[in-house]
């Protein structure tokens, strides 16, 4: 079964599997400098963090798409914990995602920077966050950069919704909704990443 867990430092072997270069190709880019990393001690064997290797990816213009590594992982801050439930046992099932689900703002930042989510869905309803700050968050952290907010309302008109584009969300969702307008939007999401 994949890992739902990204791995956190690559060797230029996997890094090169990612570029679609050959592994002496990265070692030339760690030596240079262009793609930062450090040795392991006494031997001659590099190492790149994710962080550094989607940092290098972006400044070049290197398709991101090999990136995607086990399942989907999607994070939903919401209060609505009972179909939420139901919904995240249908997503493990039927989508193969791994979920993980969280009910208040100061929750959500310590579950995303652990879980690293492709998909971030918050409920723009929430007492203790606005959905704006969650998108702030999100663009700000290093470790968060590749995942993709959508936005979750009941309340929702159609200029609101493209309101939430221009504000840095990916996609929303109207409530109630049902799993799959959840899986196409998800998909959708990360199809423009991976």
């Amino acid at each position: 079964m994949p890992s739902t867990r990204t791995k956190e430092i690559l060797t230029t072997g996997e890094v090169a599997k990612i570029c679609s270069v050959a592994p002496r190709t990265v070692s030339k880019w760690f030596d240079n400098g262009s793609l930062k990393g450090y040795r392991i001690p006494g031997s001659k064997d590099r190492r790149i963090p994710m962080a550094q290797l989607v940092r290098f990816m972006k400044q070049h213009e290197i398709p991101l798409d090999g990136l995607q590594s086990g399942n989907t992982r999607v994070l939903f801050v919401d209060t609505a914990s009972e179909s939420l439930d139901v919904l995240a046992k249908v997503l493990s099932e039927q989508a193969h995602y791994a979920v993980e689900i969280t009910h208040g703002g100061f929750s959500a930042g310590i579950t995303a920077e652990k879980f690293r989510p492709h998909v971030i869905l918050v409920d723009l309803h929430l007492d203790t966050i606005r959905g704006e700050d969650v998108v702030k968050l999100v663009r700000s952290t290093d470790d968060l950069q590749m995942s993709k907010v959508i936005a979750m309302s009941s309340k929702l008109t159609d200029g609101q919704a493209g309101a939430l584009l221009s504000q840095g969300f990916d996609g929303y969702l109207r409530k109630p909704f049902h799993a799959r307008s959840v899986i196409e939007q998800i998909e959708k999401a990360t199809s423009f990443v991976y």
